[in-house]
């Protein structure tokens, strides 16, 4: 199987568990500061060009999700043929995108969309030459900044994305998602932080609750994200329980669903279980039905009959 397959396989079967936060960086481009004149003839053409783009990729992860499906079933097609399908589909895309470069090559956000074209399809060092393009054409732009920042916090240099999310926030510090990567990348790579910033590990962890707070007050409703925020707490030690249930009782207060509101309760069952409140774990666990949390369930139920029977002996 491809890198571009397996990139975009990747990308939709992640889910939205609180779990994959090592995992999760937007690649939310944010909102355009400056809006383009809607009836230039450029600004049209490129408009369609971005609808042909999302069209294409949006057909190509339908193939995908029915492609999981089926093979969760025992059929479905080999990865090669998937793969030559995907590319053949994302072609005229490619080429579209090359077209308009050739005759507008100084438009920075066909750079910018280009690049992204280019990124999510594992064409990486393709995606990145046309966000610098786009950044050198408009460096006011704090979208290409974001988006570079993601570039290096995961394939390095990790310090120069800490530069790159700070210059993304300076050009629009109204952007949630912006917060949202710093705080992430702050968090994961801590040693770099410290070394950066020339602050403790500690100082590290208020720093990105501290970008968190700042995407959950742009974004309060926002589940991911309050979700995110709270599973710093499980690199915190020692945990601040009070602090770390709060942050889960809002992702609770937040979740979009109830199969979201039961995960953030075996969270909550979790800290407080491990804060040795165990009527108050107990029945957070007694709100978890749902079958997919199962093994989660009764792994803590187990370990919550252990501590109080070492208690009472």
């Amino acid at each position: 199987m491809s890198n571009l397959l397996i990139g975009l396989l990747s990308a939709l079967v992640a889910t939205n568990q609180p779990a994959a936060l090592s995992n999760f960086v937007a690649q939310t481009t944010g909102a355009l500061v400056n809006a383009p004149d809607p009836n230039d003839p450029v600004e049209k053409e490129y408009q369609k060009l971005l609808e042909q783009d999302d069209a294409a990729q949006e057909e190509v992860d339908k193939w995908i999700r029915d492609e999981a499906a089926f093979r969760e079933q025992g059929a479905g097609l080999p990865g090669a043929t998937l793969r030559a399908r995907v590319e053949q589909r994302l072609k005229p895309v490619r080429e579209a995108y090359e077209d308009f470069l050739r005759r507008h090559p100084e438009h920075a956000r066909a750079h910018l969309a280009y690049g992204s074209f280019l990124h999510d399809t594992h064409d990486e060092e393709g995606g990145v030459e046309h966000w610098e393009k786009a950044r050198e054409l408009d460096p006011k732009n704090p979208a290409v900044w974001n988006n570079l920042a993601n570039h290096y916090g995961h394939r390095s240099p990790v310090k120069k994305a800490f530069e790159y999310y700070a210059k993304a926030i300076e050009l629009n510090p109204r952007e949630p998602v912006y917060y949202q990567n710093f705080a992430t990348t702050v968090f994961l790579f801590r040693q770099d932080a410290m070394e950066f910033y020339k602050i403790n590990e500690q100082q590290v962890f208020s720093k990105s609750l501290e970008l968190y707070r700042q995407a959950i007050k742009l974004d309060p409703n926002n589940f991911v994200l309050a979700s995110d925020y709270a599973m710093t707490y499980y690199g915190i030690k020692p945990v601040p329980t009070d602090e770390a249930l709060a942050a889960w009782e809002y992702a609770l207060k937040v979740a979009p669903n109830e199969t979201d509101r039961e995960g953030v309760f075996v969270h909550l069952a979790r800290f407080k279980l491990n804060a040795g409140r165990f009527d108050e774990a107990r029945k957070d666990l007694k709100s978890v039905t749902n079958e997919v949390y199962d093994v989660l369930k009764n792994r803590l139920l187990r370990n919550l009959e252990k501590q109080e029977v070492s208690l009472a002996v």
